[in-house]
């Protein structure tokens, strides 16, 4: 079978991995890092990441640490008035066959870790920062800091926002900085007063400003997650920020969100950051995934849950790519046809949710004024039938490829 070098350990990095070595490939996952870890803290899981979970063998662990949410809420977060809810108990259940959940990352990246580290045939090493890459027509060479190199039979570069494998594979320079600052925090649910407690996601939009919070680690926790639309431009990744601070810039808030809000704590401060689609992640044997392939927004809640999708479908057409000739020589187009294959199949479906989380950033948790009641009252119109259908083509998906329009043909 193939040698694949799998570069970053993050979810889509070991979700890929767990997935072609368990079609017999031999992977081996270069992390930058000097241990396998997962920053950040909760995260939402739609019914499309259960099942490439499912489909990944640790759909069952993942679930064991999930919290299962009854309701996904939006309220004014001025007024406090609930403008809409879509319940996500058993019709919801029923029509896309999982649940909608919440995890704290490492819920996730755990079950994910630890399915990798007893397979004789993944090797995962840290401390590896990879600068880019080389290929010819046998193989693929991944080019480390300190003239190390590795070859193999393709590269899958997961190695998020700012990779260093599209750094080369497409070149187009720094990510995008939305101008949107997030402040997270992660609170003990005993500190919260039962009053305020709630299996939902809750979501607070203002003028250009929302508040998220909703529980993870089994009930045990309550994450919080407050975002302003303050016009920053320059990238930040979990910068401590003071409870004042962050009080501070969300004056407006309605007394009840208020409540939660004034017990975050340890607050930690980040600016959002994404890219605009392109047509093309693949060079030779050579594709991106998760992140580096298609970074977006958080308003979707879909960037894990694309990322898993992704490694499902690679690990699906290179598992039918190894392909020998008489004399057991790999047929290198058997690699390069299947990576083709999964740009082809994939990019339509990942560049809708990039955009969709870009126009739900503007549309739904951001508009000011006017637009305002226009969100209101276009949104508490709709019924629950109707926020379902809104979503079918994200939550519902299984093959993970047909937006409209696309093909499942593996192209010559």
């Amino acid at each position: 079978m193939s040698h694949i070098v799998v570069v970053g350990g993050g979810i889509g990095g070991l979700a890929v991995t767990l997935g072609l070595a368990r079609r017999g490939h031999r992977v081996t996952v270069l992390e930058r890092r000097e241990e396998f870890s997962e920053l950040g803290a909760g995260i939402q899981l739609a019914p499309n990441a259960f099942h490439a979970l499912d489909r990944l063998g640790v759909g069952h662990a993942v679930r064991a640490r999930a919290v299962f949410i009854d309701e996904l809420r939006l309220f004014d977060g001025t007024t406090g008035e609930r403008i809409t809810s879509m319940p996500l108990t058993e019709s919801y259940r029923d029509r896309y066959g999982n649940p909608y959940a919440v995890v704290h990352r490492t819920d996730l990246y755990l079950p994910l870790l630890e399915a990798c580290r007893p397979l004789p045939n993944v090797e995962l090493l840290t401390g590896c920062p990879v600068v880019g890459y080389e290929q010819d027509p046998a193989g693929a060479t991944v080019l480390l800091a300190g003239d190390l190199r590795l070859t193999a039979d393709a590269v899958l570069g997961a190695d998020g926002l700012r990779s260093a494998v599209r750094a080369r594979l497409i070149g187009d320079g720094a990510p995008q900085v939305s101008g949107h600052t997030i402040y997270r925090s992660v609170i003990p649910m005993e500190r919260v007063p039962a009053e305020l407690r709630s299996n939902a996601v809750s979501l607070w939009a203002g003028p250009k400003w929302h508040f998220v919070h909703y529980p993870i680690s089994g009930g045990r926790l309550l994450n919080l997650a407050a975002t302003r639309d303050d016009g920053a431009t320059e990238a930040v990744t979990g910068v401590p920020a003071g409870r004042a601070l962050v009080r501070a810039q969300f004056p407006e808030l309605s007394p009840a969100a208020r409540r939660l809000l004034d017990l975050g704590d340890d607050w930690r401060r980040w600016v959002l950051c994404d890219r605009a689609p392109v047509d093309d992640w693949v060079d030779g044997r050579v594709a991106l995934l998760g992140d580096a392939a298609h970074p977006m927004l958080q308003y979707a809640a879909q960037g894990a849950c694309q990322a898993l999708e992704d490694a499902v479908l690679l690990a699906d057409l290179l598992g039918d790519a190894d392909r020998r000739d008489s004399g057991g020589a790999l047929a290198p187009v058997g690699i390069e046809r299947a990576l083709k294959a999964y740009n082809v199949r994939r990019r339509p479906r990942t560049a809708k949710a990039q955009w969709v989380a870009r126009e739900l950033g503007r549309q739904v948790y951001h508009p000011v004024g006017a637009a305002a009641a226009r969100r209101n009252a276009a949104l508490s119109a709709l019924s629950s039938e109707q926020l379902y259908e809104m979503v079918d083509w994200l939550h519902g998906a299984r093959d993970y490829a047909r937006v409209t329009g696309t093909t499942d043909r593996i192209p010559a």
